[in-house]
This record gives C-alpha cells, sequence and structure tokens, in this order.
C-alpha cells in the first residue's frame, strides 16, 4: 500500500515540470515566438543574439520575468509540501473545517498564515511583472511580425501563462482571505481540512514519551 503523503508529492511533482515548461515558453516570449528576420523566421539564435537595444531589453526582462516565476514556484512547492506534511483531505468534512481545528495548533496555524500571506504577495508581484512582460513583448512584435504563426503561438503561450497565474492568484486570494489551505496542484482546487494522520501519532507519541518521562522523574523523587 503506497503513502497517501508520497503519492501526494509524486503527483505534486510531476504537475510541477509539466507547468515549468509551459511558464519557460510563456515568459521567454522573444525567443521562442516566430520573428522576421530580412524575410524568413528567426532561429531561436537569432532570437538570442539580435543585438537591436529594444530587443535586448525585452529579452532581459523575459529572463526578470522567469526568475520571479522560479521564486513563485520555490513558495507554492513550498506550501505544498508543508500541506502535504502537516495537513490532510478528508471528503468526509467541509473545505472549511481546517480553519476549526487548525486554532488548536497555534504553531502551525501562524505558519499557515506566513505561507499563505508571502505565497499571495509574490503572486501579485509576478502577475505585474508578467503584464509588463506582454507590453514589452507585443511592441516588439509589432516591429519583427513575420506571419500569423506570430500571432498564434504568442496567443497560446501568453494563454497558458495567465491560466496558471490566474489559478494561483485564485489559490492565493482565497486561502488568505478565507484561513484555509488550498492546494495549487490538485486537479480540483481541494483545500486541505485536516491534519495529517502522520503528524497526529507523531505529536500522541511525543506525549507518551513525555508521560513516561514525567513517570521516571516523580518516582525518583519520592
Amino acid at each position: 500500500m503506497f503513502d497517501v503523503d508520497l503519492i501526494q508529492r509524486t503527483k505534486v511533482t510531476g504537475l510541477f515540470f509539466l507547468q515549468f515548461y509551459k511558464i519557460l515558453m510563456g515568459t521567454m516570449l522573444t525567443l521562442f515566438i516566430p520573428q522576421n528576420c530580412d524575410g524568413h523566421i528567426c532561429t531561436i539564435t537569432d532570437n538570442y543574439e539580435n543585438q537591436d537595444i529594444y530587443h535586448k531589453m525585452a529579452l532581459y526582462w523575459n529572463g526578470l520575468t522567469l526568475f520571479f516565476f522560479l521564486i513563485t514556484y520555490f513558495y507554492e512547492l513550498k506550501r505544498e509540501n508543508w500541506s502535504i506534511k502537516y495537513l490532510d483531505i478528508d471528503y468526509n468534512f467541509s473545505d472549511n473545517n481546517l480553519k476549526s481545528i487548525i486554532i488548536k495548533e497555534p504553531k502551525l496555524d501562524k505558519q499557515m498564515d506566513r505561507l499563505n500571506i508571502r505565497y499571495r504577495n509574490i503572486v501579485i508581484t509576478t502577475i505585474f511583472l508578467y503584464f509588463v512582460n506582454l507590453c514589452l513583448t507585443i511592441r516588439l512584435l509589432n516591429k519583427n511580425y513575420h506571419s500569423s504563426s506570430t500571432l498564434s503561438c504568442f496567443a497560446s503561450f501568453s494563454l497558458l501563462v495567465m491560466m496558471k497565474l490566474y489559478n494561483s492568484f485564485t489559490v492565493a486570494y482565497y486561502s488568505v482571505k478565507s484561513d484555509k489551505m488550498m492546494s495549487a496542484y490538485m486537479s480540483e482546487f481541494v483545500s486541505f481540512n485536516v491534519l495529517d494522520s502522520d503528524y497526529l501519532k507523531e505529536k500522541e507519541l511525543k506525549n507518551i514519551n513525555k508521560d513516561l518521562e514525567l513517570e521516571e522523574i516523580i518516582p525518583n523523587q519520592n
């Protein structure tokens, strides 16, 4: 029988690599979108080695945007791993059930709030950077337009990224607003709504060990 936490981590890892490929194509637009090079389509090398000042500026902004996406993914995966470790999903309870039980765990409650707020802030920053990225790319493509493939690639690449940003913002916004921990990687935007069974067992074991230590100390004192 496979461990539930292991299954969840494997699923998250697979989805991360799939999404990262889309993000790479959708942020480095200056490299991957077909452009005009003296009547023919530019290669990726042509786009990279283009010495035009505006082209270089747009390329550098592409890189900056990709860097902030990596930061977003870092916090997203950190948040998801924390959720898998300490929380669980039980369809017998409502999505808001966690709020009523995590207050009994002040340490976990503070950690959850901190993770949600940081994640929301970095997602908002990345959305702003990507909006500027799109504006810079649109101006660049207006100058270096080649054919309908230029528009179709721009639309498909950017839509994939915007869908990711929309989903991430939805998760971050409602997690902070409703004081809960929504998953950013499950097929549905499920919410971790109970404490993880492994965490509870570990906590119970620690309490038992403490009780045993007290029992050893008290007889010695007598």
